[in-house]
């Protein structure tokens, strides 16, 4: 078939290149090279027609065969799906089974557990209890021995206050004595305190005015007649 195409190329290819006749729309091309490639395309098609007609012969028996081959392909498919999903039920059906009896092993172990624990919570309510009755009588004997020595010892300071209850009249006396004392000490210590500061402040007047006229007298002495006129005003008087 390549040579038929080939050949073909060839012949349009002599045409396309022929030598035209003028005035006419026809051409000249060479009779020995167009009939040797016309042979050629004639001694080639039959070999290729009897290569197709083998192919058109074969079509039917060759699609017999593929349908066959695919039905049995489906029929084999189908078969090893249904075989497959038998397995996968017979395998979740045994998982399953495993499981329920694992959970019915695991409730019959919790509940064991729970039992026993449950118990051991009892026994040792019922001990924390006895020890707790046992520390709360032993607590109430300790409280009413306690509530005994302090009633006895209340008592017993009751009677030594009500002893000592003409002693603390005098202390309160004495306080009150005291008292009055140490006001009267403060009163004349305030008194000589501010008679002294009205003596120190009546010598430092004294001495100021002293010195502020040493002060006006040694001017008006440096300055002379002139200027004493001028510096009377820091002559003061007592």
């Amino acid at each position: 078939m390549y040579r038929v195409f080939e050949a073909l190329d060839e012949l349009v290819t002599i045409v396309e290149e022929a030598r035209g006749v003028p005035m006419t729309s026809g051409c000249v091309v060479p009779r020995g090279d167009v009939l040797e490639l016309l042979d050629d395309v004639r001694d080639a098609i039959p070999a290729e027609l009897d290569d197709a007609q083998d192919v058109l012969d074969h079509k039917d028996e060759l699609v017999g065969k593929a349908a066959h081959e695919a039905e049995t392909g489906v029929s084999k498919a189908r078969s090893e799906a249904e075989r497959m999903v038998a397995e996968a039920h017979a395998e979740a059906e045994r998982m399953l089974a495993e499981a329920r009896a694992r959970a019915e092993r695991m409730v019959d172990e919790a509940e064991n557990q729970a039992e026993r624990t449950v118990a051991a919570g009892r026994q040792e309510y019922e001990d924390l209890v006895g020890r707790a009755h046992s520390e709360a009588d032993r607590m109430v004997q300790a409280g009413r021995a306690s509530y005994e020595r302090a009633v006895e010892e209340g008592r017993a300071e009751q009677v030594r206050l009500v002893d000592q209850t003409e002693v603390v009249a005098a202390a309160h006396a004495e306080s009150a004595r005291v008292l009055d004392a140490a006001q009267s000490e403060a009163i004349r210590l305030r008194s000589e305190c501010d008679a002294y500061v009205d003596g120190k402040l009546a010598d430092f007047e004294d001495l100021l005015a002293h010195t502020l006229r040493s002060v006006g007298k040694g001017r008006s002495h440096l300055r002379g007649p002139a200027v004493a006129s001028v510096s009377a005003p820091f002559d003061y008087h007592d």
